[in-house]
């Protein structure tokens, strides 16, 4: 059996809850009492300012063993974030921006904006309940003001602590239904639940098509961080977001979001790298790996075994006719910049090789002309920190000559996984060695083993994992692989 105190200067308008009420003076001189029950704190002092009366009676409270709200780590952390009249930005789970636009729509509200009142955790709008329990387990304030914005489908939370001196008749009469009720609760606690030494970001994006993982792969991700001592949630970018101030929210960023130099995802991982932050991919790898001009002037230089490849910046008849007379049809055109097979064509003829250049071209001052090489299927060898960690055959969709076929909207080819012991060695090797020179990251490298060799095609920051096909081999130990990367990196970040 526990007692709760309620600690405020304000105390003499509270009543009617089990709690015993009492100012801080009060708190000061009467306890700790000899032989106390198990004793709960409520602290309603101001803790604007660092040294307050607020300040102290959380920090005695703890010193007392008293179990107290808010916590002295609470009143530091957010008190920096809320200095100065300031709101804090959290970025919702999805299922919250779902469930937030639902509730609106069904209401009749276009609503861009709005705010909740929180109070201990709870608030008076019962559809609302578990979004106010959620955002004040993230901060964990007596009393909370939640406003809402709306950017696309996207909702973002800035809250803003308030104190018990500045809430209406009206708001206090609510403050203390819902004080009543939190004396009479089980404190809910993120330190009763298993300890994590480190938070991370995996990066979603819920409107993909093609995401890098699906929702099973990417809760097993989670799952995975969690037994490693990584917690671990997925979010989504908003366009509004300041990116420095969401890295530093957390010790790791797991892109699992296509990747482009020209999106978020790059800026993100940029501002994770500033800030120290442990990031896969890194913009060193997006860079390099999104751009397929950098990988096959690479592949020269290295002497990486490749298809035959030019580039070209015009489509004069001189070009298509040297073009022909090295490559003859067919042929692939290929945009710098491309993923899933989109930005490929195959061209039969000089024909089709003129149009296809024009229209190229306009988007791009440079196209990559490449070597038709059939085969049945494209090895994928999933590389992490340089080592080999999972391996695909991606066959080619059915009557197509990729294994995407977007033209029909068709299902991809389908995939067969092997151990990596079971791939033929010069495919591993080309694999390996095509990634050294992209950096220690997370990469899938497309393989053609044709004519007696192994052909790397592209390198690919950021490759598909989703559950029964990169992961029927290894199962779950390739979710435990990838975040004991995290694991190593962060603990080695740790000893710098």
């Amino acid at each position: 059996m526990s007692i709760t105190l309620i600690v405020s200067d304000y105390g003499q308008q509270i009543s009617g809850v089990q709690a015993q009420v009492l100012s801080f003076a009060e708190y000061l001189a009467q306890y700790p009492k000899a032989n106390e029950q198990k004793t709960r704190v409520i602290n309603l002092c101001d803790t604007e300012q660092y040294l307050s009366e607020g300040y102290y009676c959380s920090l005695l409270a703890q010193a007392r063993q008293h179990e107290v709200l808010p916590s002295v780590s609470t009143i530091v952390d957010i008190g920096s974030q809320l200095q100065n009249g300031g709101e804090m930005q959290l970025i919702l789970p999805s299922h919250f921006n779902k469930a937030l636009n639902a509730e609106l729509n069904g209401t009749g509200s276009s609503a861009e904006t709005f705010e909740l009142p929180i109070y201990c955790g709870n608030t008076a709008s019962v559809s609302f309940t578990r979004l106010a329990n959620y955002l004040f387990m993230q901060c964990r304030l007596p009393l909370l003001t939640a406003r809402f914005s709306k950017s696309g489908d996207l909702w973002r939370a800035f809250l803003k602590k308030k104190s018990i001196t500045s809430l209406t008749e009206d708001q206090f009469s609510d403050f203390h239904t819902q004080l009543e009720k939190f004396t009479q609760q089980v404190w809910r606690s993120r330190t009763k639940t298993k300890k994590h030494r480190w938070d991370m970001a995996i990066l979603v994006n819920s409107k993909e098509e093609t995401p890098p993982s699906d929702s099973k792969a990417l809760k097993l991700f989670v799952k995975a961080a969690s037994q490693l001592g990584i917690k671990a949630e997925l979010v989504e970018y908003d366009n509004c977001i300041d990116y420095r101030s969401f890295v530093a929210r957390f010790d790791a960023l797991f892109i699992r979001e296509t990747t482009s130099i020209k999106s978020h995802t790059y800026e993100l991982a940029r501002a994770a790298e500033k800030e120290g932050i442990v990031v896969i991919d890194d913009p060193s790898s997006i860079l390099r790996c999104c751009n397929k001009v950098f990988l096959h002037d690479a592949f020269s230089y290295h002497k990486i075994p490749s298809p035959k490849t030019r580039f070209v910046t015009n489509y004069t008849p001189e070009t298509l006719t040297d073009l022909a007379d090295t490559f003859g049809f067919p042929m692939i055109l290929k945009l710098p910049e491309s993923a899933f097979s989109l930005g490929v064509y195959k061209v039969k003829d000089e024909a089709a090789l003129l149009e296809k250049l024009k229209e190229m071209i306009k988007v791009s001052a440079l196209v990559l002309v490449q070597e038709y090489l059939f085969t049945e299927y494209d090895w994928r060898i999933g590389v992490l920190n340089n080592k080999p960690i999972f391996a695909c055959r991606y066959f080619m969709a059915p009557n197509h000559w990729q294994i995407y076929n977007h033209a029909n909207n068709s299902e991809p080819g389908m995939a067969q996984t092997l151990p990596t012991f079971e791939v033929p060695k010069n495919v591993l090797s080309s694999a390996i060695k095509a990634c050294r020179f992209i950096g220690n990251g997370l990469y899938g490298v497309d393989i053609k083993e044709a004519n007696g060799k192994a052909y790397v095609i592209e390198v690919n920051d950021n490759p598909n994992i989703d559950t029964e096909v990169e992961d029927k081999y290894a199962g779950k130990e390739l979710y435990m692989e990838i975040m004991q990367e995290f694991v190593n990196r962060l603990e080695a970040r740790g000893r710098k």
